[in-house]
């Protein structure tokens, strides 16, 4: 049956067939797919620079987030021929991945109800990664207070080595930092990671748990260091995350994060990002300058001194 919503644009020169503008796709605050449109439209000369040259995963919700949900790695059948695409090997297959590199790409998949876009800690090439992630998961009885807490070590502990971390929320209950690296291959990233995992476990014991066991986890901060792995990806800053209400994945400033005593306090809506890149910038716009990366210690065990 024809969309009676449908509407045919251009955008940046490309045409868009956008569909079901009307639908609901967040029923508890009646958030629109035109809303989810509008936001991304608007927060993407932030976001794209943390999506441009990373093969993009993801999490596809057409009827909304109270419908069905599946991961999408390959670029679709009849994807319009503009947009993008990186062959990318998973185990023994190679899938050739959607590359968000542009405005039409990233509404052409905001339109297949695609809410959340991961992307890996890697451009190009999964063997060399440019980015570490710190990837900071409360457990239950835990929340973003204690996130914080763990952040601000890991901030000394990552300063103490010549690394500095730009912080943002997951959109969820938890944090991420994430610091800019020269070219490193990725068996190296991953070794710091998990030494400075060990690192923050040591420092804050009855706070942060660095092993995968979920009876660990009440109460801590899990430090998931496998986030790092080529084949892992993290939620991409300025992402919508398919929750309830619509919550956004949010660059903050390390005051923002220091302050912070109340999880409320580090909530944020698409209305409220939009405003934040209005009123102050983008927290995130340095990370993504080529200045901004720094060499890894040569031994991973750089900071057990």
């Amino acid at each position: 049956m024809p969309d009676p919503t449908a509407t045919v644009t251009e955008v940046a020169g490309r045409r868009l067939r956008l569909t079901h503008l009307d639908r609901v796709l967040y029923p508890s605050t009646g958030f629109t797919k035109a809303a989810v449109l509008r936001y991304y439209t608007l927060v993407a000369p932030a976001m794209l620079p943390q999506l441009a040259g990373r093969a993009a995963s993801f999490l596809r919700l057409p009827e909304g987030v109270d419908g069905e949900r599946f991961w999408a790695k390959r670029v679709p059948p009849g994807a319009p021929r503009w947009v993008a695409g990186l062959d990318v090997t998973h185990r023994q297959e190679t899938m050739h991945q959607v590359v968000v590199e542009d405005l039409p790409t990233l509404l052409w998949a905001a339109n297949l109800g695609c809410l959340e876009i991961h992307v890996p800690q890697w451009r190009g090439d999964p063997a060399t990664h440019d980015r570490l992630i710190i990837d900071l998961d409360p457990g239950e009885g835990a929340s973003v207070l204690e996130c914080c807490v763990v952040a601000l070590a890991a901030r000394e502990l990552l300063a103490a080595d010549g690394l500095a971390a730009w912080p943002k929320t997951t959109g969820s209950k938890g944090l991420h930092l994430t610091v800019p690296l020269l070219a490193t291959p990725a068996r190296e990233v991953s070794g710091y990671a998990r030494e400075l995992a060990r690192r923050l476990r040591q420092a804050l014991p009855d706070l942060v748990v660095d092993q995968m066991a979920k009876q660990l986890r009440p109460g801590r901060v899990f430090v998931d260091w496998s986030q790092n792995n080529s084949a892992k990806t993290t939620v991409a800053a300025y992402s919508l995350r398919a929750r309830p209400e619509p919550t956004v994945s949010t660059p903050i400033s390390w005051a923002e994060l220091a302050a912070c005593r109340s999880a409320d306090e580090l909530v944020f809506t698409p209305e409220q990002v939009t405003g934040r890149l209005a009123e102050l910038g983008d927290p995130y716009a340095d990370l993504a300058r080529p200045s901004a990366a720094c060499a890894l210690p040569r031994a991973t065990g750089a900071g057990s001194r």
